[in-house]
């Protein structure tokens, strides 16, 4: 739980003398409490007290890093067990597996297949995140030749699935420079693979057999110097998934240190469907690695949609840039089309416009993703930030003719906005799906 102003307050120099930028330390403290500042902005506080706040305002959950580059995963960080007490901070992350009992060819191709599982969804990219390997051979050579094969045909992060620690080791010596996620520790091996980890600086998944054993098995790697994990239950039924789920973020959230760590589930289900489902429940429900089998794209869309749904900040709308956006290549002689950057509003204008068969222009202004009406209504939809837009985004350049299309929700702001633009403003239809007929018979260059 995040300390208040008063309990930082104690822990500070008291001293008033503004270094910080604030008038007080208790008005820093309070600011500090609500992360509107940081402890590096003192330059007075005491080493001890740094320790002390940075170890109780440390995170439930510990931040785990896997894999090097730009698609580097991160987990953890979570601070609430709802997402509307606060947000999440860090999106489940979707592995799709192959075994090292495939062909190298086979591997290859599947992870050609993983590759490809990226979507558009609301103008934003989206992807699987990571591949698994399995050492369903049982073979060390064979292991460590599949992982290599994966890691030559993807930039994805890679999860080294084997509880050999002589398959893992072999396998590391090949891929340790991606920093894969080996998974990893259980009762009989937890030594061996802590040295492993902690040799080849990678973070390792350590799983129980209940989650009693894996608070003790957590508190026996962590003592032997491993402080990236990512836990596993060992439950594969999802009903048992969601009940250790659960509990384990209810007890991290608690501060019991042993689960203050991202967890990784598993669908095991031979149901296609019924497989896309459990997937769908460990998403929703806090796994930091959920990892299937299956490159369909029909079965991996709907877990990257629910993922997206889940995982969107309550308190940030999604937007779009806040940039011309051409429809049907347009000319010189295309309508201007102004909206705000509320994403779902920006796509219902781009594809009425685009229905429209008529060329045009969409300029969606930064109102920090709030549609047109909220817009208005909170000043950041106005004829100041309208008549910004049309001068810096370069439209001027791309049209012979001075006219603007604005939605007719915000008709009052017509007559001020042609004052302040030198532009001719129409006022458009109510509702986007009006542009269509709305085009043909108004508009004219």
């Amino acid at each position: 739980m995040a300390l208040t102003g008063l309990e930082i307050f104690k822990q500070l120099p008291k001293t008033n003398c503004k270094d910080c930028g604030h008038p007080t330390c208790l008005a820093f403290a309070m600011a500090l409490a609500s992360g509107k500042a940081s402890l590096d902005n003192c330059p007075h506080v005491s080493d001890a007290a740094r320790e002390a706040l940075d170890s109780a305002s440390a995170p439930p959950i510990a931040l785990v890093k896997i894999g090097a580059g730009e698609r580097q995963v991160e987990l953890g960080n979570e601070t609430v067990l709802f997402r509307h007490d606060k947000r999440f901070e860090h999106p489940a992350a979707i592995a799709v597996s192959v075994c090292d009992s495939q062909s190298n060819d086979e591997i290859a191709a599947k992870v050609g297949q993983i590759n490809k599982l990226v979507f558009d969804r609301v103008g934003q990219i989206h992807n699987v995140n990571m591949v698994a390997v399995g050492n369903c051979s049982g073979d060390a050579a064979r292991f460590a030749e599949a992982v290599k094969v994966a890691a030559d045909n993807t930039g994805f992060p890679l999860i080294l699935m084997s509880e050999d620690p002589a398959a893992v080791e072999k396998a590391l010596e090949a891929v340790a420079a991606k920093k894969p996620l080996v998974c990893g520790a259980n009762a009989a091996n937890c030594e061996a693979m802590a040295g492993l980890a902690k040799k080849f600086e990678v973070p390792l998944v350590v799983k129980g057999s209940d989650l009693n054993e894996l608070a003790s098995l957590v508190e026996k790697v962590t003592a032997a110097g491993c402080k990236q994990l990512i836990l596993d239950s060992g439950a594969r039924a999802a009903g048992g998934v969601l009940t250790d789920q659960t509990q384990i973020r209810r007890q991290a959230l608690k501060k019991f240190r042993p689960f203050g760590y991202p967890t990784i589930t598993f669908v095991e289900n031979e149901d296609p469907v019924q497989a896309v489902v459990d997937a769908g429940v460990y998403i929703a429900k806090y796994a930091g690695i959920v990892v299937v089998s299956s490159a369909d794209p029909a079965d991996v869309l709907p877990l990257i949609t629910l993922r997206l749904n889940v995982y969107t900040d309550p308190q940030k709308p999604i937007a779009v840039e806040s940039k011309i956006y051409e429809i049907l290549n347009p000319g010189v002689d295309a309508p201007v089309y102004v909206t705000t950057n509320f994403s779902l509003t920006y796509f219902c204008v781009a594809g009425d416009v685009e229905s429209s068969r008529v060329p045009g222009y969409v300029l969606p202004v930064d109102t920090d993703g709030i549609s047109v009406l909220t817009g208005w209504a909170a000043g950041k939809f106005t004829p100041e930030k309208i008549t910004e837009m049309l001068n810096n985004s370069g439209i001027a350049d791309k049209v012979s003719h001075r006219k603007v299309i604005i939605p007719g929700g915000v008709a009052v702001l017509s007559g001020k906005l042609q004052e302040l633009s030198g532009w001719e403003v129409l006022v458009g239809p109510r509702e986007s799906a009006g542009i269509p007929s709305f085009v043909k018979q108004r508009w004219s260059a």
